[in-house]
């Protein structure tokens, strides 16, 4: 087994191009959660000529609609969603500088695409283990979209952040390279 990559953000072009599918890497400082609602809010405001409500050059999302905190908390459970859910809006927002993407599951081929063409990477989070992931983050904030509830849109301070390169900025996809390497 390799060793594990340091990540800390900002999250840059650069940085995302060193990766290669199948990396374990450990992100620290800040990163954006957005599941779907969110990402079409954000989408639309592209397509109006608007400001989004963070600088999305540099940044990785999370996938995810963290659980509410229990008291004493910070955040509660905070699992990765399926990526797929995002497909319709990931290609404008890797366009507009996003260089990573927290989730889990498959990508569309315009994804991938776009990933190739802006130099992003995709990072598989564990599906199923929430609860430990969320021990990683160490303060988090609304900082748009509030009446989403769950999925506005938070900043998260994380500290080594568990995650897999599964996608990187070749198009390399270990769901592809994975499977054949099974097939009979």
């Amino acid at each position: 087994m390799g060793s594990v990559i340091k990540i800390n953000t900002p999250f840059t072009k650069e940085m995302a191009r060193q990766l290669k599918a199948g990396d374990s890497v450990e992100i620290s400082g800040v990163i954006y959660t957005a599941r779907d609602a969110a990402h079409k809010k954000l989408t639309a405001l592209l397509e109006e000529g608007k400001e989004l409500p963070f600088d999305i050059r540099d940044q990785i999302i999370y996938y995810v609609g963290p659980c509410p905190a229990r008291p004493g908390m910070i955040i509660g459970s905070a699992g990765p969603t399926t990526s797929g859910r995002m497909d319709a809006y990931a290609p404008r927002l890797i366009g507009s500088g996003l260089t990573g993407m927290i989730g889990k599951g498959l990508r569309s081929p315009e994804v991938v695409e776009a990933m190739k063409e802006h130099g992003a990477v995709c990072f598989g989070a564990t599906g199923g283990a929430g609860a430990l992931l969320s021990k990683c983050i160490v303060s988090q904030e609304v900082t748009a979209f509030p009446e989403l509830g769950t999925e506005a849109l938070r900043k998260l301070v994380v500290e080594n952040f568990p995650a897999v390169v599964v996608i990187d900025c070749n198009g390399n996809d270990l769901y592809i390279t994975g499977r054949a390497k099974f097939k009979i």
